[in-house]
């Protein structure tokens, strides 16, 4: 019986020594209250009675959501402000024995910082710099807990009350300035428009006067290419002219005329033409040559007029 009570006491000291560490989680050893060891996730084994689990650190990421804090901007302006500050243990000693808990030291110092921060600021840049006020909380955490084994990871602003009186005028002011902007940018609509216009107006002269211009310059080349056809038509009627006379003189000439028979020929010829009623008439140049002088045209034109 003594050995079964002597055999669970010691399975019972052996069980308390075994102890089992969770993923992303580590434990605190100390051995007769001083720190000895670090157990991480795993089985690890511990001597009873004499070693004890101090404290386990979760080494995940966590938040801690910061009450809203009512804090006094630059231009005089309470406003509350409510912060999310997400951490992470990095060093579980330091966690440990710096600090005696560093949850309510991270409050402590977001509170004085956030004062700090908010005191240099104006309303406006508040409203419009968030992520300067969180990269400012930041820094100044991550310079707090640096000696704490903790590392700020992020500062988000959740929250911004406003009193309501500075709501109102805030509320006013941005409709009076969308007023503006909207008035501003009808009135550079109605500038742009009118440029535009006189720019289309300016073209269509332009274009107008370039087609006019355009159509006197065709006008122009038609009438010479006209001119020139015509000049080379009465150029090849005078050549046609003269080849045709030329090609009658040649066909006298190889028919062995002499010149008194081309003379009496061209006599008939001018009888015959005198015989018209034409009042104007064109003698060739041989025909002249032929009969000799002026006189003797004269007096055929007698003859004819006589004998009628």
């Amino acid at each position: 019986m003594v050995f079964f009570v002597l055999l669970a006491l010691v399975l019972a000291i052996i069980a308390k020594g075994v102890r089992i560490i969770p993923q992303q989680t580590v434990a605190i050893v100390e051995r007769l209250g001083k720190y000895r060891t670090t157990l991480h996730a795993g089985v690890n084994l511990i001597i009873p009675i004499v070693d004890s689990i101090r404290v386990r650190h979760d080494l995940r990421m966590k938040q801690v959501t910061v009450p809203s804090q009512s804090v006094i901007t630059k231009d005089n302006v309470a406003i509350g402000v409510e912060l999310a500050t997400f951490y992470t243990v990095v060093e579980p000693q330091l966690a440990t024995y710096a600090i005696a808990s560093y949850v309510e030291g991270i409050h402590n110092i977001v509170a004085s910082a956030l004062r700090a921060t908010i005191g240099k600021m104006e309303l406006d840049e508040i409203l419009s710099n968030r992520e300067r006020i969180q990269a400012e909380l930041r820094q100044a955490l991550d310079n707090a807990t640096e000696n704490w084994g903790v590392r700020i990871d992020r500062v988000e602003v959740l929250q911004l009350e406003i009193p309501s009186d500075i709501q109102n005028s805030m509320e006013k002011q941005m409709r009076a300035e969308r007023e503006k902007r909207a008035n501003i940018l009808q009135a550079e609509g109605e500038k742009q428009a009118t440029v535009l216009r006189a720019e289309a107006q300016q073209a269509a002269v332009v274009l107008a006067a370039e087609a006019e211009k355009r159509r006197q310059i065709l006008d122009a080349e038609a009438k010479q290419k006209a001119q020139e056809l015509e000049a080379l038509g009465k150029a090849e009627a005078i050549k046609l002219v003269a080849a045709a006379e030329k090609e009658r003189i040649e066909a006298i000439r190889e028919a062995g005329l002499d010149s008194q028979i081309l003379a009496y020929k061209s006599f008939e010829a001018l009888s015959q033409m005198a015989d018209g009623k034409a009042t104007t008439i064109f003698i060739p140049t041989e025909a002249v040559g032929t009969l000799g002088s002026v006189g003797m045209i004269g007096k055929i034109f007698d003859l004819n007029n006589n004998g009628k």
